[in-house]
């Protein structure tokens, strides 16, 4: 985002989080197969999984208009003109991050699958206690996050701290000639806002299963909300309606793989 702005940024990271992050429990599972579980061999070998797959591809399509339109919003504009929107506004490094946090990302779905164990005993205990119940336990998954949100803190505790010493901050903390109140308010507003996308994944898994439309469908959601911020923040102002009509392709293409990737999984049910 730092790089290449709410729009551009999240649909090249976010694409590549979806199709990743769709096929990374079936390929774990064609290494280490368990009943009931979809394998990489199962989407090749069915017509709903070549459906799927198709989806996918048409996702990774989508990144790849979307990253057109930002050459062309390169060539187009001046550096003052980029800047006017993504105050650092750099292509090459912006795109090399996106990519790399975007394939990193998608282990947490995997993270969601290897946890599955957990959700069961979760739902198991519900039953017990509620035998009158029909379907399953809404809330199972939140037992999952307790134990795979460690790995995000870990990971940007070490970096803060890194940045913190490097960077002589620690007392930013505690400045007061900054709005800490307002500050802290706010990061704890973001980090609330970011778990419960994940707490309302986790209450529509329990419904649809961890597959691949599952996962997709929640990752172009967050693209297609990405992409109306950019456009209200006015990160494509000034460039030629050739590139807006690019980037509103890419956006239409990564949203079709969607609705491809879920009719592929609603013909396997």
């Amino acid at each position: 985002m730092r790089y290449l702005g709410m729009s551009l940024g999240n649909s090249v990271l976010l694409g590549f989080t979806s199709a990743f992050g769709a096929l990374a429990p079936a390929i774990y599972y064609n290494f280490h197969p368990q009943a009931g579980k979809t394998t990489f061999n199962d989407l090749m070998n069915n017509h709903w999984g070549q459906i799927v797959l198709i989806g996918v591809v048409l996702c990774l399509l989508g990144i790849f208009i979307c990253g057109k339109a930002g050459v062309l919003k390169e060539k187009e504009l001046s550096e003052e003109k980029k800047k006017e929107s993504v105050k650092e506004f750099n292509l090459v490094k912006g795109l090399i991050v996106c990519i790399i946090a975007g394939i990193l990302s998608a282990c947490f779905n995997y993270g969601i699958e290897a946890g599955s164990k957990m959700a069961e005993v979760a739902e198991r205990m519900w039953i017990a206690n509620n035998p009158t119940a029909t379907g399953h336990f809404l809330y199972r998954n939140n037992v999952i996050y307790i134990v795979l949100l460690w790995g995000g803190l870990t990971t940007n505790f070490i970096w803060c701290m890194y940045l913190n010493i490097r960077n002589k901050t620690f007392r930013d903390y505690i400045d007061k000639k900054t709005p800490l109140l307002r500050n802290y308010l706010f990061c704890a507003l973001a980090g609330t806002l970011w778990f419960l996308q994940f707490f309302f994944y986790g209450m529509g898994e329990s419904k649809l299963g961890n597959g691949a439309s599952s996962w997709i469908l929640h990752m172009s959601f967050i693209i297609l909300v990405a992409n109306l911020w950019g456009f209200a923040l006015k990160e494509w102002k000034g460039v030629s309606k050739k590139t807006r009509t690019t980037i509103i392709i890419g956006i239409i293409t990564i949203i079709a793989s969607v609705i491809l990737v879920g009719y592929g999984n609603a013909l396997h049910q």
